[in-house]
């Protein structure tokens, strides 16, 4: 395992097991930031709807899951949650000591993966810092990485895997008052979109709480804080509270069936 985990990450051939959105996008992360060469990528599905997606990047693709896991020593699981325990018994005869294996299943627990002896970010019973350091490295290439207790998975699957949906409702709605007060649809979807974004580098570059942002930006008496009083009077707060709590519910359903 020690010579696995001391590969460089541009030589490592990588797996997915699940050709859809998200396997396309982590795929697409790696590749883009130079973790792995896109030939050295390899996708299975059962039909070529999705892995068509995969060729244009220039992965390589097939139809037989365990010739993933015959050809990849790090594989992302990325079906549906529902059929992810057949596609493990599946591939189980071909999984090595020597493989690295994530779910990106939502409601999937760490029990059911390691029955068939799987490894996954949130640390399991097998899992070495060498190789939850390892995959940290590579997915960095996608977004901010964190190792977290099982126990938080299905909150972060309501908070940033539902979350996206979330905030482009709310990117939508910003562009309809813009619309209402007479601004050309394109432009008012464009400025929103681009305010949401710059918010958001804001909020991560300073590492402050939002309160302390908003505050900033409103001024006694401004349109800021007359906007405010309109969304706290809609219930905005409680209702993405709800939404964030009504996903995580869901997840957590999800992983006892």
């Amino acid at each position: 395992m020690a010579a696995v985990a001391a590969a460089k990450p541009a030589s490592r051939r990588v797996g997915f097991v699940g050709a859809g959105r998200m396997a396309e996008a982590i795929a697409q992360g790696l590749i883009r930031a130079g973790k792995v060469e896109a030939q050295q990528v390899l996708a299975s599905a059962p039909t070529d709807r999705n892995l068509c997606r995969f060729r244009a990047l220039g992965c390589q693709t097939t139809h037989s899951n365990q010739e993933v896991l015959q050809g990849c020593s790090l594989v992302f699981f990325a079906t549906k949650p529902h059929v992810l325990p057949a596609v493990l018994a599946e591939v189980a005869p071909v999984v090595t000591p020597e493989h690295i294996l994530v779910s990106v299943a939502a409601g999937v627990s760490l029990s059911s993966l390691e029955e068939e002896g799987a490894m996954v970010l949130a640390r399991g019973r097998h899992a070495r810092s060498g190789e939850v350091e390892l995959l940290q490295t590579l997915l960095e290439a996608c977004g901010q990485c964190e190792e977290v207790p099982e126990a938080q998975v299905d909150i972060h699957t309501g908070l940033s895997g539902s979350g996206v949906a979330f905030a482009c409702v709310f990117s939508e709605a910003l562009a309809e008052g813009a619309v209402k007060m007479g601004m050309p649809s394109g432009l008012a979807h464009r400025i929103a979109a681009q305010t949401l974004m710059g918010t958001a580098r804001m909020l991560l570059q300073k590492g402050q709480h939002p309160a302390l942002l908003r505050a900033d930006v409103c001024t006694p008496g401004g349109t800021t804080i007359h906007g405010l009083h309109a969304l706290e009077q809609g219930g905005l707060r409680a209702a993405t509270m709800s939404a964030v709590e009504a996903a995580t519910c869901r997840a957590k359903e999800l992983s006892r069936k």
